[in-house]
């Protein structure tokens, strides 16, 4: 539940982090754009879902700022009082909720796209990943806005069904296209797979908090910072090692390629 009354630490470390997301999934974005000419054509589509990604989280992150900021608020000089809820205006946790159901399966279409696999291999990826991750997000949501630990207790239950069936397309099905990959990216991608499980790990955790009787404002901002944490791994961190991933894999298909990127790498510039 969102709590009544914040102090100025827990209200700051809450703006901070919210900031701190903003800040990452926006340059990330930008930096993505500015380095696309720098991979070859065939892996750009994953590159530009990446973009696509970071873009949708930064927009969905001002606007949970801007309900943050209106509907905590202070009298006090220096906002060094205690911040309440305010009047008429309410924290909307359904922002998390909207981006995650555009984005998480959109993190799993850039895994797919830096593969480059068979269109039919790649197809069928998609049509068990796409749809499993949009029903993952879409059954969390009743038990996160319900007070009713157990409806959030079922819905948890079965939004953990699509999820084990990801886990187990990635970590299973997929493990043999990863074989087929250039040696420099097998270990990468195998990593890739454990930070999203890391990251995604959070959630769950943070869903779980009023289930195990972990109430009030300390928890409700370990959540808030635990959600920014993790949609900072899961997005601007994974994009950047997709990135990389396609930029191995760019150089190893184009040696001609490789050769003008690594001299432009070299090139000293002048002060």
């Amino acid at each position: 539940m969102i709590p009544d009354i914040l102090s100025p630490g827990q209200y700051d470390t809450v703006y901070n982090s919210l900031s701190l997301v903003i800040a990452a999934q926006l340059f990330t974005a930008v930096f993505l754009l500015i380095s696309l000419p720098r991979i070859l054509p065939r892996y750009r589509q994953a590159i530009t879902v990446a973009i696509v990604v970071c873009g949708i989280a930064a927009y969905h992150y001002f606007r949970i700022f801007d309900s943050f900021r209106e509907a905590f608020v202070t009298e006090a000089a220096g906002g060094q009082g205690d911040y309440a809820q305010a009047a008429g205006a309410g924290f909307n946790e359904g922002y998390r909720y909207v981006d995650w159901l555009l984005t998480v399966p959109l993190l799993l279409v850039e895994l797919i796209a830096v593969l480059a696999l068979a269109r039919s291999v790649q197809r069928g990826l998609l049509v068990r990943l796409v749809p499993a991750a949009a029903l993952m997000i879409l059954l969390g949501y009743p038990g996160e806005i319900s007070g009713d630990n157990g409806i959030r207790g079922l819905f948890g239950l079965l939004s953990t069904i699509p999820f084990a069936y990801i886990l187990y397309v990635l970590f299973v099905q997929l493990t043999k296209s990863l074989n087929k990959q250039p040696v420099g990216v097998r270990r990468i991608l195998s990593q890739l797979r454990w930070l999203l499980l890391l990251s995604w790990g959070v959630y769950p955790i943070a869903y779980l908090l009023p289930l195990l009787n972990i109430e009030g404002a300390d928890a409700w901002v370990f959540k808030q910072v635990g959600y920014s944490v993790a949609d900072i791994l899961a997005k601007a961190v994974y994009a950047l090692i997709i990135f990389r991933v396609a930029r191995i894999k760019s150089f190893d298909d184009d040696p001609e390629f490789s050769e003008v990127e690594r001299s432009l790498d070299e090139k000293p510039t002048r002060v």
